[in-house]
C-alpha cells in the first residue's frame, strides 16, 4: 500500500473511532455529605436534599449529568452535578447520601469511581 492510501486510511479510522466517543471519562475517589448538610443550599442554588440523587464536582457545569460507577463492586449511579468542590478537595465527587447506597460505600465512606457524562449543560 502506498504511503497516501495509509494517510486516508488512517485519517478515515480517526473520524470513525472519534464519533464513537459519547462520554468524558474521570477516575478518583468519591465521598458523600454527611447529614447535617442536610436542608443547606447547594452552590447552584438548589437545597440539598439527601434523598435526592445530585453531587459536587469541581467543574462540571450545573445540570450536567453523570454516571458514576464504583470500580470496587461496579454498582453505578446517575446524577445531576448542583454543587461545587473545593479546588483543592482530593476527591473527583462528592454524592447524597442515596447515591452513596446505591454505589454500596456507605459503611466505608470512601470509594474508588469512574465518571462518565451522559448529558452536558
Amino acid at each position: 500500500m502506498k504511503n497516501g492510501k495509509k494517510v486516508i486510511y488512517f485519517a478515515i479510522a480517526c473520524l470513525v473511532f472519534s464519533a464513537f466517543k459519547t462520554s468524558e471519562i474521570e477516575k478518583g475517589i468519591a465521598s458523600y455529605y454527611g447529614m447535617s448538610f442536610e436542608g443547606r443550599r447547594t452552590s447552584s442554588g438548589e437545597i440539598l436534599r439527601n434523598d435526592s440523587l445530585t453531587a459536587a464536582h469541581k467543574t462540571l457545569k450545573f445540570g450536567t449529568i453523570v454516571k458514576v460507577t464504583n470500580t470496587k463492586n461496579d454498582s453505578v449511579v446517575v446524577v445531576k452535578i448542583n454543587d461545587r468542590l473545593p479546588k483543592s478537595s482530593s476527591r473527583v465527587i462528592d454524592l447524597t447520601v442515596k447515591a452513596a447506597k446505591k454505589l454500596n460505600f456507605i459503611r466505608a465512606g470512601l470509594t474508588p469511581v469512574t465518571l462518565e457524562i451522559i448529558e452536558k449543560k
